[in-house]
Formats: structure tokens, sequence, C-alpha cells
């Protein structure tokens, strides 16, 4: 960096520092990432339906019919991508983001900015059966990162601005900037107090204006509701609430189940040509699984179940209601299968949109199958589809009030609140009692670096093992005689604790100097005597990089201990101390509720 362009840098923190305080500057700065985060999530829908309609006017799709293949060659030009350019792993957004919370300080590789623009478009804009909503949220996110680190915000900070930006995404999105708030709140565990909640609301507005700016009043869902909720409808409202469950458990652990299929694969070749094939084929089958799927929902949301559907082979029986509701419960099956197989193969893309698909295509079912079941009930098509959508959202995400809000805002206004929170909230109780973990937390959980709304287990998650272990104990050898290892170590310590190693440098026990007080002043057992005679073995062993701190803290409570050895790579290290590691707990708490 030239020496005159330090000099601007240098004077424009010591302005800042001076005449503007660290919450206005937050502030401010939420607003800066939440249009941002907003434009990357314009640019994002933009390319990919660019992207799309290119392809819907070009030779490959019209009139023969080949569009099935295009998700193939979509998979192609994002392994070429990041084969060759990012060169790293594609993991799931939201994913990735909380990781970065809670293990890395808030900070995102500025990659990640640019990778999400043009793999998620390559994945949707080609038939990829994912969503826009991850990809614009992990740019979001990765430009706050950024902007945090350049300008020097502080590690809570820069996490506030993450989830600012996440929200401003998802309010640029669906120009719903309550539900944004409220996603942030949720999914990344933020404290509701009023030094969070501000920030996200300036974000969540910059957001939204941003959207209004550069799409003007288009929306992702042009339906307003014309039938109020009745009170008669509660029970099928609650069957909504049981079924949206159900399919909610089934889209997460089908989720698991075909990654794990996946792994025995190995190359990155061979999932793309298995996932590519067998996407092309369900799309033959059933082409509203093609891309997002927002046109599937408008139409449904509209009445229109044919235009809906598309062409399929089924075409000549699709004058059959029941042929009907069979194909849009494949949709809501086979949807879960399209989005997942489509990630596993390489492709780039979020999880929440597909969740809406499948919502609604499972409440148009459900309102179907009681019109049509003959005994005379009636119910809103469109309403069931609707809340149908924020049923798994609340199941699949473990969001329910990111469901509620979400919808009641897309749709512009409040009739349906009472339904959308019987069904949102009964999908998200039986789904949170039967799977723990959403898809986005469940890896994080098995190594406990998963951020939560408990306070003290989140304060451990930030806390690392390296700021507390201690170095400065005398080592012994097994072999040592007691008289070496007085002079020699205990005369040289200020410890009371003494790390027994062999040649190797692994722990085989240690000696306190209790065990050798009553010993140390006996001159004839200076050289018949050696360590191994007074060693025993640690009541617990702390193992580097493979316990976490909610373990380590564990492991004091169940031991008793009040010095634990810790181990790394089958070596000795130091020891922690419960007094430091409670210490650097009350500085962490201190700093987390600040």
């Amino acid at each position: 960096m030239p020496t005159q362009q330090k000099k601007w840098i240098s004077r424009f923190f010591k302005w800042r520092y001076k005449n503007i305080s660290h919450k206005t500057f937050t502030h401010i700065m939420s607003v800066v990432v939440g249009l941002l985060a907003g434009l990357a999530a314009v640019t994002l829908k933009n390319i990919t339906y660019f992207i799309e309609a290119s392809l819907e006017k070009g030779i490959l799709i019209s009139n023969n019919g080949l569009y099935f293949i295009l998700p193939i060659i979509g998979l192609t030009l994002v392994y070429l991508y990041v084969k060759f350019v990012h060169r790293e792993k594609l993991k799931l957004a939201v994913s990735s983001i909380l990781f970065s919370l809670s293990k890395e300080k808030g900070v995102i590789s500025p990659k990640q900015i640019y990778t999400r623009l043009i793999t998620a478009p390559l994945t949707v804009g080609f038939g990829g059966s994912t969503g826009l909503l991850g990809p614009a949220v992990a740019s979001g996110a990765a430009i706050s990162s950024y902007l945090g680190k350049m300008l020097r915000v502080n590690a809570k900070t820069r996490s506030l601005l993450i989830a600012c930006a996440s929200a401003g995404a998802i309010a640029s999105i669906f120009q719903a900037p309550i539900a944004a708030i409220i996603f942030a709140v949720e999914v990344f565990s933020l404290d509701l107090t009023m030094l969070s909640m501000l920030p996200l609301l300036l974000a969540s507005i910059s957001g939204v204006l941003t959207s209004y700016f550069f799409m003007g009043n288009e929306v992702l869902f042009s339906f307003t509701i014309t039938e109020a909720f009745e009170v008669k409808d509660t029970f099928f409202y609650i069957v909504l609430g049981v079924g949206t469950a159900i399919a909610s458990i089934y889209f997460t652990k089908m989720y698991f189940g075909i990654i794990k299929l996946f792994e025995p694969l190995g190359s990155p070749k061979y999932k793309l040509l298995v996932g590519g094939l067998a996407i092309g084929i369900m799309l033959y089958f059933i082409p509203p699984l093609y891309g997002e799927g927002f046109g599937f929902i408008n139409n449904l949301l509209h009445g229109d179940h044919v235009a809906a559907l598309g062409k399929t082979p089924f075409d000549r029986y699709i004058d059959n209601i029941w042929v009907v509701i069979a194909l849009l419960a494949g949709i809501t099956i086979f949807k879960a299968v399209a989005m997942t197989t489509t990630l596993a193969a390489g492709g780039a893309g979020g999880t929440f949109i597909p969740t809406m698909v499948m919502g609604s295509s499972l409440g148009n079912v459900v309102a179907k199958i009681i019109n049509n079941s003959g005994l005379g009930f009636a119910v809103s098509e469109s309403n069931f589809t609707l809340i149908g959508m924020a049923g798994l959202i609340a199941g699949v995400l473990h969001a329910p009030l990111t469901a509620i809000f979400l919808i009641a805002e897309i749709t512009g206004g409040y009739a349906l609140f009472v339904p959308l929170m019987i069904t949102a909230s009964i999908s998200y109780l039986i789904t949170k009692n039967t799977i723990d973990y959403t898809i986005y937390t469940r890896e994080l959980a098995e190594t406990d670096s998963l951020l939560t709304h408990d306070k003290d287990r989140t304060v451990l998650t930030f806390m690392e093992l390296d700021d507390v272990i201690e170095k400065n104990f005398k080592m012994v050898r097994p072999d040592m005689t007691l008289g070496e290892m007085l002079h020699e170590s205990v005369s040289k310590s200020t410890r009371n604790i003494f790390p027994v190693v062999d040649e190797n440098g692994a722990l085989v026990g240690i000696v306190l100097l209790d065990d050798i007080r009553e010993f140390m002043f006996d001159t004839s057992l200076y050289t018949s005597t050696t360590v191994a005679t007074f060693m025993h073995a640690a009541p617990e062993h702390i193992f580097y990089g493979k316990d976490s701190m909610q373990k380590v803290m564990q492991k004091f409570q169940t031991s008793g201990a009040w010095n634990l050895p810790v181990i790394k790579d089958g070596k000795y290290v130091g020891f922690v101390s419960k007094s430091k590691l409670l210490t650097a707990y009350r500085r962490e708490l201190i700093n987390f509720t600040r």
C-alpha cells in the first residue's frame, strides 16, 4: 500500500475515533451493509433470471423438450469454476456463516462475495433445484465481514454486521423487512436487545429500499388474500401442521441421507455425472422441480394447477383431480430429493426456497384432498398453499416466527395470522422434539461449534483452548531419581504439579508435590527411588483439537480436578487450571453482554 494512502487511512481512523461514537458508527455500517447485501441479492436474482430467459429463448429448449439436460451443463460449469478458480469445496451458505461466527470471529473469505454470485446463478439458472436466498445471504455476509475487517471493528460488532447483512439480503429478496429481522435473530441466535435490534432494523430497511429502487414494485408472490380465516377450519390447519411436521422430518432426513449416499463416489466428476443424470430423470417426469420454483408457487396461489404442473408424461390424465393430487404429492416428495441431489452433485444454492416450494405443494394437496373427499368440506386452496409454506419453514429451519411473519408480509396483511400460528407452532414443536438440529446446525452441533440462545453455551463456544493452556510446568521422566527430581525440577518450579513424560513426549502420569512431601527430606531415598514410584494417572485428559470448551468444562466438573493435562497428537502440551478457565469465562461473558 502506498505511503500516501496509508496516511489518508490513518487520518480517517483518527477522525472517526474522535468524532463518531462506536454506537453511531455501527448504525451507519448497518445501513451500508444492508444496502450492499440488498444489492448483492438483486444482482444474484437478475443474473439468474437473465440465464433462465436466455435459455428459454435459445435453441436448447425451443420445442425439443431437452431442458432436462441443462442442469448437467450448469453443474459442469460450476465444477470447472470451483476447480480452476475457487479451488475450495463449496459449503452450505448459512452453515458456513454460523461456523465463521462461532470459531473464526466473523471473518469470512472475500472470495465468498463473488463466488456465490457466479455459482448460484449457474446452478439455478440452468435448472438446478435449489434456491438463491442462501447464496444471497452468504455474499452479503462476506461483504460485511470484509468491511468490518477493513474498518477495524471488533469481533462482536463484525458478527452483528454479518447478521445485518443477512437481514438486508432477505428483506431485498422477499421485500419482507420484519421477517428478515426475525430470521437473523432465530437463525443466528442473536440477543433481542436494542443494541442489536436497531442495526438490524436499519439494515433491513436499507435492503428493502434497495430492492424497490432496482426492481420497483415487482414482487415474488403477486397474491392478495381474498378468503379470511374461518374458525370451522381450525381442525384442518391442525392436520396441516402435523403434515408439515412429518414433511419437515422427511426433508431433513432425506438431505443427510442423500449427502451420505454420494460420499462413496469420491471424485467430484462422478458426483456430477450421477447427480446430473438423476436430476434430469426427475425433471423429465416432474418439470416443476426445474429451478427455484417461484412460478410453481404463484400458479398454485392463483388456482392454476395445470400451469403449475406444466407439461408432463401424464398430461392425458390431467382432468382427473386425483391424478393432479398425485403429481403434486410427487413434487412434495421429490423436491427434497432434487434439491439435495443438486447440492451433493456439486451445485450451489440454498434450502430455504425449496422448503417453500415443498410446503406450498403439500398445503395445496391437503386442501384438494379435503375439498374432493366427498364429505362436504370446502377450504381455501390458496390459503392452505401459503400456510403449508409456513409449516415447512417452521419445521425444517426451526424458525416458526420467521415463517409466520414472512408469509404475513408477502401476502400484504395479517388476515391469516391465527392459522399461521397454529400450523407453524405445531410443525415446529413436533419437528424440534424429533430432530434436535436443522440442516444448517447439525454438523456444527456435532463439533460443539454451534451458537445458541443459551448464553452459557454460546460464551463457551467463543472461548479458545489456546488462551487457557499453561506451559510453565517442569517435566520429569519416570526413570528420574527422587534426588534428581528435587534438584532439577521441584527447586526450580513455582507449581505443585509435575507432568511425567517418556522419551517421545507422551504423558505417562503426574506427580503432585503432596505425593513426595513426606519423602523430600529423607536423603536415603534420593538415589534408591524413582519418579515412577510416586507418579499416578491424571484424573482426566483434555484432547487438543477434539474436546470443545463445553467438553473441557464438563471434564472439570465430573473429575473434580483443579488442573488437567492437555494432550495433542499423543504428546503432552501443558495444563489447564479451573481457576484460569473460569476467569477466561467471566471475561468472555462480560465482552459478550457488553
